[in-house]
């Protein structure tokens, strides 16, 4: 296994990591990033392969499971309930129970909610000048989407994303005390709000997600008030970090590609914005025993890293994949991950895509970039920092 060092936080790697994907993935499916002290799955069919491997799991083995420090423990306290962090048997009680209540049929209701909140949004921005499409557009859209789901007031947007911004801070290269100390104050507020929201919703229930999620039910089993507020709060620290930089990203290259997208070639746009400019790099494994991969040999506790955005550029699978094309045949791409994590967000995040941009490309048919988008300091996370066209 080759070695390769770069800062994830250098600015070049920040505006453009995949060259440096591709000097990994030339040397072989594994390549050892000394930044990290990791090593990194970096093509398609290992990163596929070590996604549903079940021998590899998110939870740290307990017996090495590292002493958290006292300032961070508000924020561990949330995620000790996180399905993204658990393996079976909790991974499969609490996925279980959110399938019962995130159904297929209450997402695709959802669609014409997204069309006229896109038609809002669009009616709320200047006639004429630039525009930050971020804020105006890529954020407010999942964030009011999960809102109204789980039935919080959309007044609460902004304060829900100022949580959810401080709290995915812990999983970016740049994390330091100062961000750490943000994201246990973040997970305490948030938490404190929820519970009150849940409290009202299991006197009171609706016809929203967290009142179904309160009546789901698993083999006489339901979630605990701590599950239901850590599960809210996955649902849309997740769902809204992901969607707003695939957004904006994809907004980006269409731009510069010259691209429309429209109703008609929305679904395999959407599939190769994923593909090509994913919002999330990379996701970690513990191995549970001793493996041989690709190899090299895993020992019990060891961690792998697997490069998202490396394995959508692998030339394996795409011919040319460094060239932005939507007429591709469609290849099942690594950004929702894989196997028992596989994002149980990804359809509400298809359709919020599919629905959204095609409205904003009819609406602002005439709009250009203002200067060339910079992306944000925020791997293993990658998107924008500001999004400005001009009408």
């Amino acid at each position: 296994m080759q070695r390769f060092s770069r800062s994830p936080t250098d600015p070049a790697f920040v505006q453009d990591p995949y060259p440096f994907y591709d000097e990994m993935r030339a040397a072989g499916d594994l390549a050892y990033w000394e930044d990290y002290a990791l090593p990194c799955a970096v093509s398609h069919r290992a990163v596929s392969a070590l996604l549903k491997d079940r021998r590899f799991g998110r939870e740290v083995p307990p017996e090495m499971a590292p002493e958290i420090p006292a300032h961070q423990v508000p924020f561990y306290a949330v995620e000790a309930h996180s399905m993204l962090e658990l393996e079976p048997p909790r991974h499969t009680r609490l996925r279980g129970l959110v399938l019962r209540a995130f159904t297929s049929r209450r997402i695709a209701a959802l669609g014409p909610e997204i069309a006229a909140l896109a038609q809002r949004l669009i009616d709320e921005m200047p006639a004429q000048g630039e525009i930050d499409l971020l804020p105006a557009f890529c954020q407010p859209i999942p964030v009011i989407v999960i809102a109204r789901l789980l039935g919080v007031p959309e007044e609460m947007a902004p304060q829900l994303l100022r949580w959810s911004a401080d709290m995915v801070g812990m999983y970016q290269a740049r994390r330091d005390r100062a961000m750490e100390l943000a994201a246990a104050t973040a997970a305490t507020e948030f938490s404190d709000f929820l519970r009150g929201y849940v409290n009202q919703r299991r006197k009171s229930p609706g016809d929203d997600l967290l009142s179904h999620l309160i009546a789901a039910e698993e083999g006489g089993e339901k979630l605990s008030t701590d599950e239901l507020i850590t599960t809210c709060i996955l649902l849309l620290n997740a769902g809204h970090e992901a969607t707003v930089h695939t957004m904006g990203n994809g907004i980006k290259t269409l731009l510069e590609q010259g691209v429309t997208i429209t109703d008609g070639n929305a679904a395999a746009t959407v599939e190769e914005v994923l593909r090509f400019d994913p919002p999330l790099h990379m996701f970690t494994r513990y191995a549970y025993e001793e493996v041989e991969a690709y190899g090299h040999t895993f020992r019990r506790g060891e961690q792998v890293a697997l490069m998202l955005g490396a394995a959508n550029r692998d030339p394996a699978v795409w011919a040319e994949p460094a060239r932005f094309d939507p007429a591709r045949a469609t290849v099942t791409n690594t950004s929702f991950g894989g196997g028992l994590h596989f994002c149980v967000g990804a359809p509400l995040a298809r359709l919020e895509l599919v629905t959204a941009l095609p409205i904003l490309f009819e609406r602002l048919a005439g709009m250009t970039l203002a200067g060339t988008p910079k992306y944000a300091d925020l791997y293993h996370f990658h998107g924008l920092e500001a999004l400005r066209v001009t009408r």
